[in-house]
């Protein structure tokens, strides 16, 4: 398959009419669904901006790569468009966008579909590409200039055929590219790379983490001779292989606009010396904090939690159901503690619950553990998990279990690299999941005794709160949901309210998970109605856009938000938090219980107090629309 194959004429835009980032996302995303190119344009969208909350698509230069991978997309498409004055699309050099390729990949999109979309995103680092893009006044001149510039591909590509070109400095550098989603960033990464070694005369291998899987894996000898390695990746990748390299840890869009510097520090031995035995950053040079503790902690609980919330949330939907299909079939008075599996049907729903909800602790110390050790930690993280469940240390327990099943691993495997080398074949398959199980547990019996109190007097204070208390706590709670929408105080409340859910299932629910969705479906809601009353502060394409908000904020999708507030922090966040903290104070102070971790009003069944509960989000979502709409100045005529 051709790139020109998925760059359809019919789907270019010659002369975008959008002067914000959000309204040409929505103008680009519009073309698509009036060409049948997707099937749902909130999915879709979704998809877009939860790639941009990552890290923005606007690569510099004048060029920005918006793309989604996900089931609203019936047919590969890539959309060109092009703007005459700009569009200020918070791109990484802080210059506007004048040339936009929309991607929009199946989610199952196959490898033909794959390369194809790989090979438009190495054409975009050759400037002199770009450069006769900006020219180009029709869709014919659009594709021939990228059946041109495939054609130069494919010839280049033959003459490499995978190997480096070899150069006269005697420097040899390996490199891994990836992104989140793997279609754009990756070979963008990789081509940029490529190129500037070549300038610069220094022979280099590139392996790329993409959606089509692991391309140009790197050798052992490839590794074991390179003066340096280049970590250019937003996702986790395979690192103990890089044990005792100088090492540069960089995001993808360094590998795209800094090729050169992370080379030269490659190649110099300018970058720390990276050690397998410590996690995963230690020792290597990190784009986060400098590879803080806390970047690292906050990594390894994102890995846990990313992992359990699927479960989570089959699980507890699954248990609510059972409950709700009882009340409606009716439970005798005298048999209410058999609610949720009094009649058979409940009880199917009940048990398929429960079942889910039972991997739930070992998932997340499991891969808590994982993400610190590597596989060793699995095995050790599940058994801290399961034992924390069992003991009733509950899920803070597990949390505490997978650091410590994590480091227990490392501290093994430093213990054991000393071991004679007829021994190495064993120590992986044998001593690791024995005395890492062994150890693990054993410390756990000992987490579990204190860890039980507390989780028990806190599941206790939770129940008991009511008044003032509640009200704190609520407000506390929907106010983080609204401060970075997405982000780790977001997630940190988010993860706090999935964590009281096992213990009040059985209770009819937890006001904590309740206040804080009351919270994340604020801000979404606010836009919505804001868009509504103060036209005046917001542009057309703002306006239009404010819709799908309201479907975002009804489905507790918070991050509908984001490019509202990235545009004008100062006057948007603060309605956010003010409209969040109130309506989680008042789930919170009357009592509102929800039994389900997502779904905003389609699980409205699923809570004690409906209608009250809507009551509350819209009063909320009112004073967040008004405060922002007082702060926000009005739009240029």
């Amino acid at each position: 398959m051709n790139i020109t194959d998925l760059l359809i004429k019919e789907a270019m835009i010659m002369d975008l009419q959008a002067t914000t980032k959000t309204a040409a996302i929505d103008e680009m995303v519009q073309r698509l669904y009036e060409l049948g190119r997707i099937s749902e344009i909130d999915i879709f969208k979704k998809g877009i901006l939860a790639r941009e909350a990552q890290t923005s698509t606007g690569l510099g230069d004048g060029i920005a790569m918006p793309h989604a991978k996900n089931s609203a997309v019936k047919d590969a498409t890539v959309l060109f468009a092009k703007s005459q004055d700009g569009v200020d699309y918070e791109s990484l050099d802080g210059q506007p966008a004048f040339l936009f390729f929309m991607i929009a990949a199946p989610e199952g999109a196959n490898n033909l579909h794959l390369q194809a979309l790989a090979a438009l995103s190495r054409l975009l680092v050759h400037p002199e590409f770009v450069e006769k893009l900006k020219k180009a006044q029709t869709p014919e001149e659009v594709q021939a200039l990228v059946q041109q510039g495939e054609a130069a591909q494919q010839q280049e590509a033959k003459a490499e055929q995978t190997e480096p070109t070899h150069t006269t400095n005697g420097k040899f550098v390996v490199a891994v590219t990836a992104c989140p989603t793997g279609i754009a960033h990756t070979y963008m990464a990789e081509d940029a790379l490529k190129t500037k070694a070549a300038e610069m005369g220094v022979t280099i291998r590139v392996e790329t983490n993409g959606s089509d899987g692991i391309q140009h894996r790197l050798t052992a000898e490839e590794i074991a001779k390179a003066d340096g390695v280049i970590i250019a990746a937003d996702k986790n990748v395979e690192m103990a292989r890089f044990n005792g390299k100088p090492l540069v840890n960089r995001p993808v869009s360094d590998g795209i606009r800094k090729s050169e510097e992370l080379i030269t520090k490659a190649m110099n031995g300018n970058a720390p010396v990276y050690h397998s035995e410590a996690s995963d950053s230690t020792g290597a040079e990190s784009a986060s904090a400098n590879g803080s503790v806390l970047s690292q902690i906050y990594k390894h609980l994102m890995n846990g939690v990313s992992n359990m919330l699927p479960f989570v949330i089959g699980g507890g939907i699954a248990i609510a159901l059972s409950f709700m299909i009882d009340q409606f079939m009716g439970v005798p008075q005298d048999q209410l503690a058999k609610l949720g599996s009094y009649h058979e049907i409940a009880g199917y729903f009940n048990t398929i619950g429960n079942a889910a909800f039972g991997f739930m602790l070992p998932i997340l110390a499991g891969f808590i553990a994982s993400s610190i050790a590597d596989r060793p930690g699995l095995v050790a993280g599940f058994v801290a998990g399961s034992i924390a469940s069992t003991g009733g240390a509950g899920f803070l327990g597990a949390l505490i279990g997978g650091f410590l099943a994590g480091y227990v691993m490392l501290f093994l495997k430093d213990l054991f690299k000393k071991l004679p080398k007829s021994l190495e074949g064993i120590r992986t398959i044998l001593f690791y999941p024995v005395f890492g199980v062994l150890l693990t547990g054993g410390l756990m019996l000992l987490v579990n005794v204190p860890m039980k109190i507390i989780n028990t007097g806190l599941n206790d204070f939770l129940n008991g709160l009511s008044g003032v208390d509640a009200a704190l706590l609520g407000a506390l709670l929907g106010g983080m949901m609204a401060i970075d929408l997405g982000g780790p105080i977001n997630k940190a409340a988010y993860v706090f309210g999935t964590g009281t859910l096992a213990a009040t299932v059985a209770s009819g629910g937890s006001l904590v998970m309740a206040s804080v969705m009351a919270g994340g479906m604020v801000p979404p809601l606010a836009i919505f109605v804001a868009t509504l009353l103060f036209k005046n502060k917001f542009t057309k394409k703002d306006q239009q856009a404010g819709l799908t908000n309201l479907i975002m904020g009804a489905s507790f999708i918070t991050e509908g938000a984001i490019p509202y507030a990235a545009a004008d922090p100062l006057r948007i966040l603060p309605g956010f938090i003010v409209g969040s903290a109130l309506a989680g104070s008042l789930v919170s102070a009357f009592q509102i219980k929800l039994m389900a971790p997502h779904g905003g009003i389609f699980v409205l069944l699923l809570i004690n107090k409906p209608i009250l509960y809507l009551a509350f989000i819209l009063l909320g979502t009112l004073v967040s629309a008004i405060i922002i709409g007082f702060m926000k100045k009005p739009v240029a005529e």
